[in-house]
């Protein structure tokens, strides 16, 4: 049987990386011709087609989904033994990690915090939607995604759905909106409420305390994002629905206070990664974190 020839597995590794034939050809200085001859003869010699082309792009198939987390894997190997041969530094891991843009960013510390000290990992942090994110994870350009929505999973999407944290909900704000003495009744009915956007589960527990209660709130925003729901509270415009790790720093300083904590409401923060024959090794460590 003959042999696998490397030199097309490289020049397949740098087209499915690029996404595009003109652009790997320029990277690799070759003709794009010759670029798809040789790519030609790959997917030959493996027996399946591992491009599809979309428009001028072109997209992995599942075969080529796996020959390149083979040739990733190979290639990795390859400069990993030059570099220890060469007595040079380790070759850096890198940790591939995207997370929801209105994430909040303290539970993205924490959850990164195993590897962030070492000088031997390299993250690579992408913030994003949950729909470019997922995809991203499909496509095994991300190693995991932080979430607090845990995704669906089928057999064209098959997650790994890894439950990492749970956090109380409460009532924050500025001194002046905390300070005396309130019931919890009392401070849904009268304050000014920073609240999630509808669309978000957050939001859909604090319609049915707000039932519990029977309260018609005032709501002075609603926003999707929690790097301006933490600056509108820290600005007094009213109390956040939020949970306490978000505005952790502001909680241990006397910045902001916690007026109340919100019954039966939590937020469930996830890692979600997806079925590989060669999973990231690091994402053992920031799991079991």
């Amino acid at each position: 049987m003959a042999q696998l020839n490397y030199h097309h597995l490289q020049y397949f590794q740098v087209v499915a990386h690029e996404g595009h034939l003109t652009r790997a050809a320029r990277r690799l200085r070759i003709s794009q011709s010759a670029l798809s001859s040789q790519i030609r003869q790959l997917e030959e010699r493996l027996g399946q087609p591992l491009f599809e082309r979309r428009g001028r792009a072109l997209h992995l198939t599942e075969a080529g989904r796996i020959a390149l987390d083979h040739a990733d894997t190979i290639f990795a190997t390859g400069d990993e033994l030059v570099a220890t041969l060469q007595q040079t530094a380790r070759t850096r891991q890198a940790l591939r990690v995207g997370a929801l843009a209105t994430l909040s960013r303290n539970f993205q510390l924490a959850f990164l915090r195993p590897v962030l000290d070492r000088a031997d990992v390299e993250v690579v942090l992408r913030a994003g939607g949950a729909g470019e994110l997922f995809d991203a994870l499909s496509a095994l350009q991300l190693d995991v995604v932080l979430t607090n929505a845990s995704p669906r999973s089928d057999a064209l999407h098959p997650f790994i759905t890894h439950r990492v944290a749970e956090q109380p909900v409460s009532l924050i704000g500025v001194p002046a909106l905390v300070d005396g003495e309130q019931s919890l009744l009392s401070r849904l009915a009268t304050s000014p409420l920073l609240l999630p956007t509808r669309s978000s589960g957050l939001r859909t527990a604090f319609e049915a305390v707000l039932a519990q209660y029977d309260v018609q709130p005032h709501i002075a925003a609603e926003i999707d994002d929690m790097a301006m729901l933490r600056l509108l509270t820290r600005e007094g415009v009213g109390l956040a629905v939020i949970p306490p790790i978000v505005v952790r720093d502001e909680l241990d300083t006397g910045e902001l206070l916690e007026a109340d904590r919100l019954p039966a409401m939590s937020e469930t923060f996830y890692a979600v990664t997806t079925e590989r024959r060669f999973p990231n090794p690091l994402l053992r460590e920031v799991l079991s974190g």
